[in-house]
């Protein structure tokens, strides 16, 4: 009789913790579905829903149909979405470890970036923000960053009194402010106005972003200097992840594995396409240029931002850093 008792009590408490099946993730995202983010999101829905039938459902909500940057981090907590995919620069308000990718010249090309991410310590960095309530699962490339303005932008003397836009990230910041620019904190969505009207003269992003929103339309010059990474995390909410079945949650993550390896790829391809319809237009129209550094150039870019890694330095961690520096 207490064999059977006990047995019923296992029974009742596997059944109460044992999520609901099909169990629904919502995913949520500011961008379009033909960008990487986004067929990233879409691939992942295709792949789940496809080996794990039955089991679960995928909902994707693109070009923040639910919620932008600044709200989805609370939607998740409270369990109304179960995943997105924010930019790296969005999370400094729950840990600073992450800071790390705003360095500037941190990383010598994307390689060093995903060297850093599947290592040691970038791997770390994605259980930094569990105290929150948050666990970060996967890195989503968009690419390295490049600047721009109405001016060329050969040595960092030539952005001194110049106004661009950045995230809302303190290291972006300082890095405009030790080059004796403005920096100007506006939404992506506000970018392109405000290039037009000069409410900003400038404003650092990867080719892709610069090509899809049409940037080179309001912006004579871009100097290719590779000097950031501009990448996303995907994101869960960390009890939800925790409570899901173990077969599942290992199906999940085995899935998301293989869609950041597409993502990433499909991420490299487009800046490439991107960077040369950039080029093509202003071949054909005369008004755009891309601006090719020499290394003297770059080495005085590099020598100019360079106490931003100091001033961060404490913030971030001296070992995050010196991963970093170690993936080149």
């Amino acid at each position: 009789m207490r064999i059977f008792a006990l047995n019923f009590m296992i029974f009742v408490l596997c059944a109460c913790t044992t999520p609901d099946l099909p169990i629904k993730i919502k995913f949520s995202h500011v961008v379009a579905e033909h960008t990487p983010k986004g067929m990233g999101a879409l691939l992942f829905k295709q792949r789940v829903e496809t080996r794990l039938a039955g089991k679960v459902v995928v909902e994707v909500y693109p070009n923040s149909q639910l919620y932008d940057d600044n709200k989805v981090m609370e939607a998740l907590l409270l369990g109304d979405i179960q995943m997105a995919a924010p930019s790296l620069a969005k999370f400094g308000k729950y840990t600073k470890k992450l800071q790390v990718f705003d360095l500037p010249f941190l990383f010598n090309d994307i390689e060093a970036v995903n060297r850093f991410q599947q290592g040691e310590m970038g791997q770390h960095l994605l259980l930094s923000m569990e105290r929150y309530g948050y666990l970060g699962l996967a890195y989503w490339h968009n690419g390295l960053k490049q600047l721009s303005a109405n001016y060329p932008l050969h040595v960092p003397a030539d952005a001194q009194g110049l106004k661009f836009r950045i995230q809302q990230s303190h290291v972006l910041q300082a890095q405009f402010e030790v080059l004796g620019a403005s920096p100007q904190k506006l939404a992506f969505s506000e970018v392109y106005n405000a290039l037009q009207t000069g409410i900003v003269d400038g404003q650092e992003n990867t080719w892709s972003n610069i090509e899809s929103k049409k940037f080179y339309e309001v912006q004579h010059y871009f100097s290719e200097t590779n000097h950031g990474v501009l990448d996303y995390l995907v994101v869960t909410n960390a009890k939800f992840w925790h409570g899901l079945p173990p077969e599942i949650r290992v199906e999940l993550a085995d899935i998301l594995s293989e869609v950041t390896v597409a993502v990433n790829q499909k991420a490299l391809n487009l800046a490439r396409t991107a960077r040369q319809k950039i080029i093509d237009f202003g071949i054909k129209t005369d008004r755009t240029h891309v601006l090719q550094l020499t290394k003297e150039d770059l080495a005085q870019w590099r020598q100019a931002m360079q106490p931003v890694w100091d001033k961060f330095e404490h913030e971030i961690g001296k070992a995050v850093i010196e991963a970093g520096v170690a993936a080149n």
